[in-house]
C-alpha cells in the first residue's frame, strides 16, 4: 500500500473522531432555563475543547511521522489500524468526563479517559518507532535530525498521561485538570517553543 493511502485513511478517521467531540455536546432545557443549563454545561466545553486539541496534536503528529516513512508493510498497517481505534474512541471517554463531572462517576470516567489516552500514546510510539528502527520503512530523503527530534518528542507521552491516569484514583476532578495541562502545554510547545519539530500526543 503506498504511505498516501495510509495517511488518506488516517485523515478521515481524525476528521470523524473530532467532529463526534462536537456532535456529543448537548443542553436539554427549555424557556428561561436554556441560559442557565447552557452556562451549567460548561464541563461539556471544557472536555471538547480538550480532546479537540489533543486529537489535532495526534493529527499533526502522524502527518509529521508520514512525511519521513517511505514505505508500508503489514504490521506498520495493523498498527497504524490500532492507533487509528484508539483515537476514534477519544469521543466515549470525552462523553463520561463531561456528563459525570459533578457527581460520583467521575472517578470512573477519568481513569476511563486516561486509559484511552495512554493505549493511544503507545500505539504512536509503536507507530513512529516500528518504521524508524534501524531505518526500517523511512524514507531515503528523510532527514536524521528530524527523526531524532520526533524520537525525543514522543518517548514522555506514555508516563505523563499515566501518571496523570493514576491521579485519577485519589483525584478525579485533578486528573481532569492535568489531562487538560497536558494538551495547553504541547499547544503552548509546538507553537511557541519547539515550531520546527512535531510535539507527543
Amino acid at each position: 500500500m503506498e504511505t498516501s493511502r495510509l495517511a488518506t485513511f488516517a485523515d478521515g478517521v481524525f476528521a470523524i473522531a473530532a467532529t463526534l467531540l462536537v456532535i456529543d455536546v448537548s443542553v436539554r432545557a427549555e424557556g428561561d432555563r436554556l441560559g442557565h443549563a447552557i452556562v451549567h454545561a460548561w464541563p461539556q466545553y471544557a472536555a471538547y475543547a480538550v480532546s479537540f486539541i489533543t486529537i489535532g496534536i495526534m493529527w499533526i503528529n502522524h502527518h509529521n511521522c508520514m512525511r519521513q516513512i517511505g514505505k508500508t508493510d503489514q504490521r506498520f498497517m495493523v498498527i497504524n489500524l490500532f492507533l487509528l481505534m484508539c483515537i476514534a474512541f477519544v469521543p466515549f471517554p470525552t462523553r463520561l468526563v463531561a456528563d459525570h463531572f459533578h457527581d460520583g462517576g467521575l472517578r470512573a470516567a477519568a481513569l476511563t479517559y486516561g486509559i484511552t489516552m495512554v493505549a493511544t500514546a503507545i500505539c504512536f510510539n509503536l507507530f513512529w518507532f516500528y518504521p524508524t528502527r534501524n531505518r526500517r520503512l523511512v524514507a531515503e530523503d528523510a532527514d536524521v535530525r528530524v527523526i531524532k527530534g520526533i524520537s525525543r518528542a514522543f518517548a514522555p507521552g506514555v508516563p505523563i498521561y499515566a501518571a496523570a491516569t493514576l491521579l485519577a484514583l485519589w483525584s478525579p476532578k485533578g486528573a481532569v485538570i492535568f489531562f487538560g495541562a497536558i494538551a495547553a502545554f504541547y499547544v503552548l510547545e509546538s507553537s511557541v517553543f519547539t515550531r520546527s519539530e512535531p510535539q507527543p500526543i
